[in-house]
């Protein structure tokens, strides 16, 4: 495809630049508008005035409002990190130009064509990030450790058992691999069993997608077993699936359903629903169309934050997560997650539950793994959920939500309530939300890791961990508070304990300058404090060394009681006593 095609009017100056909903209001500026294969670039073309540089990918619509008096009209260009844009542009002919450029340009559909394939880093990578959190490496402890009880499977190399799992996993021992080619069979997409975390205690987390019992409530031995293998004889586990009672049982009816006790006597099931994905999003729409009303009063804008229905996602997600860890902390009890395809809900609940018992999961390494383990390879297709977004009002299918959002708003929730336990500040949240949708990079392209490895994305993109992980740019995303808390981390979801995340939702309504530069005093504080101890640790250092050598010299003597304070000799003594005359009345 030939980019050239597709731009009509590849610049235009004395374009006005808009900036509704904020607050305080902003005077337009004037800039000249240049459109190119990936990004729509707003110049001034002064000296110290930065340029806007928007990816096309991160356009989520774009309203049009033609001034039929004048000419030309309005463009409002709305993005999926939830910016508002207004071009004001003169002319009917450009006017009409610049849209239908910027409206193809967001909808390239071949991802060989996006902007990552294009994009060549200009600083020296330190750090390979895509081979650094392999499954292998994640693993190895685990399956070293307890080389009797779990093993690597490379039964979905060829991406045939389960397309949407990665090609190695981690499974009971005493399963062979053939036994789960028959448990694929029985659960939708392939998605059988498999281990995604063992707690300190000994109990396991496992994820999976729903069985097929369908109407004739049909069973799978091989699935009985291998989920018996990891309980092993007389110890019991729980089942939480995340759709409501109703939803499970009308789901046979269609070819899926739930465990039956009968069939999984060793397993207690227990139904903890979180919303399906168009809902989510719909929410998601209501929420962001509440921030963007700057004229709402006090009440409107609370009942239209409590109509969106978002924070209530936020409460039952967390209450859901919290049930799966006290399970495998306080009752040690092992935990099987899913909802029925085994994406969405289940990837939602099995990380967040990682976060709060996992003190790893709370740096940024750990968040980095967690992200890449539990998402990534676990097959959460980023391109079709993150294709469109709450602006859009044309072109949203039953595939987009904003599943990975709610997780983070969920993170944002327990940093907020524990803000010393994660090594990360909250921009790093927000720059994960930004590159899901958006990117120069490749990290989140492809909708599995069998369509990555079509792709060539590690030959052919740059990884965003290896860009976080290069110390420059990590050292702006860390938490000066940060105090390692080893301990389980409980949040509170009573209502009165969560709030909006404004520093996302409202960033581009209310500025954000004021927290901004608390946080960067914050930081100066902490590393002031920082030089201040280094530099008392090495003035104690070299009055340690003053101190013996002076004891060497004879200058002071070692005092034998603490065999470490050192008193004045007798003769140094002496001739700074009181009762001797100073050396000015000697004269």
């Amino acid at each position: 495809m030939e980019f050239f095609e597709l731009i009509q009017t590849p610049q235009l100056d004395g374009v006005l630049v808009h900036t509704p909903f904020r607050q305080p209001a902003e005077k337009p500026v004037e800039r000249s508008l240049c459109i190119i294969s990936h990004h729509m670039i707003l110049s001034s073309r002064k000296e110290g005035v930065e340029e806007l540089w928007l990816l096309h990918r991160n356009v989520d619509s774009v309203e049009r409002k033609p001034d039929n008096q004048a000419g030309g009209g309005s463009l409002v260009i709305k993005c999926k990190d939830f910016r508002i844009i207004q071009l004001d542009i003169k002319e009917q002919r450009e006017f009409l130009n610049i849209a239908s450029s910027i409206e193809k340009l967001s909808n390239v559909a071949d991802p060989n064509n996006w902007y990552p394939f294009f994009y060549r880093p200009m600083y020296t990578i330190l750090e390979d990030g895509w081979t650094t959190f392999r499954p292998e490496t994640e693993f190895s402890k685990l399956v070293t450790a307890l080389s009797e009880e779990w093993r690597f499977s490379y039964v979905n190399k060829d991406y045939n058992v389960c397309p949407s799992y990665p090609s190695t996993v981690v499974v009971p021992k005493s399963i062979d691999d053939e036994t789960l080619i028959t448990a694929a069979t029985f659960r939708e997409g392939g998605r059988f069993p498999i281990l995604c975390y063992r707690h300190e205690g000994g109990s396991y987390l496992l994820r999976s997608s729903q069985p097929l019992l369908g109407p004739n409530s049909r069973r799978c031995r091989e699935d009985e077993k291998l989920l018996n293998a990891v309980l092993g004889p007389g110890k019991r586990g729980f089942i939480i699936d995340t759709r409501t009672m109703n939803f499970a049982q009308s789901a046979k009816a269609r070819g899926g359903g739930y465990e039956v006790e009968v069939n999984y006597p060793q397993w207690r099931r227990s139904h903890k629903p979180i919303d399906r994905r168009h809902v989510l999003l719909e929410s998601l729409t209501k929420l962001i169309e509440a921030c963007n009303d700057t004229s709402s009063s006090m009440d409107r804008w609370l009942s239209r934050l409590e109509s969106s229905n978002w924070m209530t996602h936020v409460k039952d997600t967390l209450n859901c997560a919290c049930v799966v860890a006290q399970c495998l902390d306080k009752e040690g009890l092992s935990v099987l997650v899913h909802g029925s395809e085994g994406l969405d809900s289940t990837l939602l609940v099995t990380s967040l539950a990682q976060v709060i018992l996992n003190p790893d999961c709370r740096t940024v390494r750990g968040l980095e793994a967690l992200v890449e383990r539990e998402w990534i390879q676990a097959g959460y297709p980023f391109p079709q959920r993150h294709s469109k977004s709450c602006y859009s009002t044309s072109g949203r299918n039953k595939n987009n939500a904003p599943t990975f959002l709610l997780f983070l708003d969920c993170v944002q929730q327990i940093h907020q309530q524990y803000p010393c336990s994660f090594e990360f500040s909250q921009p790093l949240l927000i720059l994960l939300f930004e590159h899901s949708y958006s990117s120069q990079f490749g990290t989140f392209l492809g909708n599995c890791e069998a369509e990555r490895v079509s792709l060539k994305l590690a030959q052919n993109t740059a990884s965003l961990w290896s860009f976080l992980n290069r110390p420059d740019i990590l050292q702006s995303y860390l938490n000066p508070m940060y105090d390692p808390n080893n301990r389980v981390i409980w949040p509170s979801v009573a209502p009165m304990s969560l709030s909006l995340w404004s520093d996302l939702y409202l960033r581009w309504v209310i500025d954000q300058s004021p927290q901004q530069k608390a946080l960067q005093a914050v930081m100066a504080l902490k590393e002031n404090d920082k030089e201040l101890r280094f530099k008392a640790t090495r003035l104690r250092r070299q009055l340690a060394e003053l101190e013996k050598e002076a004891v060497e010299r004879g200058i002071l003597k070692r005092n034998t009681s603490t065999d470490s304070a050192a008193t004045p000799t007798a003769s140094a003594s002496s001739a700074v006593s009181p009762t001797s005359p100073s050396p000015s009345s000697q004269i």
